[in-house]
């Protein structure tokens, strides 16, 4: 298992859900993982579970102090970085006012989340190209969602930061690529994929079984996702398999994005 064979590697949101599964698949597959995240204690606890070769430092992603004392740290101890994960984000559901329709829109809430799911990932683009250049084979890997492909009437904030994310990848595809960098950078576009973000929208119990299953109903798959569907996604854009392709999206997402409802079912 040695696809990622000590590749540097950060990831930003690592703590849980998404960023943890990354993490670990790619500890698993021979790479170096830096985790990061603003919940320090969640943080340490999951580096702590995954071993082998990680470490944890904190990362507000939307504070470009932050990156530049992290970058110091990374180039410092480990020359260049080959790969780059940014995935930390936000709906904004549990951590800004709202409400998020674009009739009723509260803007500082507005503001909160373009600053978490975009100014995070051009910043994490923005360092992550330069402490890349020195790699022979480089991939920054930008976690958009399927809700950067399509509306969400009540969802707006957090569907244009997706979408914005999903654009800003093909420019910085195109950018590395014209300045001769060994540098690739794609989107993934989950969908329904079942992580701590959905928590505030499924409840608990069996008020959360129900919604699950509800949510489920309209995938042609008929299945909510697992992080670890996107994780093995990731880890094909990380690795030099993947060498040849840059400025994709990739939709992880039980075939929502395909246009329609798969029937027979």
């Amino acid at each position: 298992m040695d696809r990622l064979s000590n590749k540097k590697v950060l990831i930003t949101g690592a703590a849980r859900g998404i960023g943890e599964a990354i993490a670990k698949l790619f500890v698993e597959e021979g790479a170096i993982v830096i985790l990061t995240d603003i919940n320090d204690k969640l943080g340490y606890k999951t580096t702590s579970n995954i071993g082998g070769k990680t470490e944890y430092y904190h990362l507000d992603v939307a504070v470009e102090e932050d990156w530049e004392e992290l970058s110091k740290v990374i180039v410092d101890k480990y020359g260049h970085l080959d790969v780059v994960v940014n995935n930390a984000g936000i709906t904004g559901f549990l951590e800004a006012e709202g409400p998020f329709d674009p009739e009723n829109i509260n803007m500082d809430s507005w503001h909160k989340v373009h600053e978490i799911n975009l100014d995070g990932v051009a910043l994490g683009c923005k360092y992550g190209i330069k402490m890349m250049k020195a790699s022979k084979s480089a991939s920054i890997i930008n976690i958009s969602s399927r809700s950067g492909v399509v509306g969400i009437p009540f969802a707006t904030a957090y569907a244009s930061s997706k979408a914005a994310v999903r654009n800003h990848t093909k420019s910085v595809a195109l950018y590395c690529a014209e300045q001769d960098y060994s540098i690739r950078c794609n989107s993934i576009h989950p969908g329904a994929i079942l992580t701590p973000m959905w928590d505030a929208m499924i409840g608990t119990g069996e008020e959360r079984d129900k919604s699950i299953k509800g949510i489920a109903s309209d995938i042609p798959l008929g299945v909510m996702g697992d992080p670890l569907d996107v994780a093995y996604a990731a880890l094909y854009l990380a690795s030099d398999e993947s060498k040849y392709v840059t400025g994709i999206e990739l939709h992880v997402d039980g075939g929502i994005l395909a246009g329609s409802k798969a029937t027979g079912k």
